[in-house]
């Protein structure tokens, strides 16, 4: 699953959520009709930790699940962020509900980027992560979209993980037929 979006906190009391944009193209993403998958498993959170199961305005006592597929009945930019009005959502508490779920598109339908320099998250994600010399470091678990740069977030052999900008001076090479990634980490750098 590619991941293009992280739904945020309800705006207004009609369904409508904030969505913390993870995509370079969202007029395609989350244009009317379209169908975003939540992530397998997904468990609303809140302020970082598990969320309480949310009763909705639908039958009392009975708590909300967040669906294996979410359908966009509207999307608007407002104040610089995206709102989101999902199909079924109806109100602020089933909205609420539905924060912090990540939401995302099949990656086999996704064409790879014409940029060769350009990858998509699942295409480095399980990656080996070796120095120019062939020495195996680890696996790239996933990618952290930072403000500065992203981040290779590499699940080390002997456990643990280490952040490794990915940046052509640290990151010199992507082999995605040689199922790798080459880095040149500066020293100290796996060892924070």
């Amino acid at each position: 699953m590619l991941i293009v979006g992280r739904i945020g906190k309800p705006h207004g009391i009609r369904g409508e959520v904030t969505v913390e944009v993870r995509t370079d193209e969202p007029e395609a993403r989350f244009a009317p009709g379209s169908v975003l998958r939540t992530e397998p498993g997904a468990t609303p959170r809140a302020g970082g930790r598990a969320a309480e199961p949310v009763p909705t305005g639908g039958v009392s006592g009975v708590a909300y699940q967040v669906p294996g597929e979410l359908t966009i009945e509207s999307a608007r930019m407002h104040q610089g962020r995206m709102l989101v009005a999902f199909e079924g959502v109806l109100d602020r508490e089933t909205a609420e509900a539905l924060r912090g779920t990540l939401v995302g598109v099949d990656s086999s339908t996704v064409a790879p980027p014409e940029d060769p320099e350009e990858f998509h998250d699942h295409q480095l994600v399980g990656l080996a992560v070796v120095t120019p010399a062939g020495e195996h470091l680890g696996e790239v678990a996933k990618i952290d979209h930072a403000p500065a740069s992203d981040l290779l977030v590499l699940r080390r052999p002997q456990g643990g993980t280490a952040l490794i900008p990915f940046v052509r001076a640290i990151v010199p090479e992507v082999d995605l037929a040689g199922g790798r990634v080459v880095v040149d980490p500066p020293a100290g750098l796996l060892d924070l």
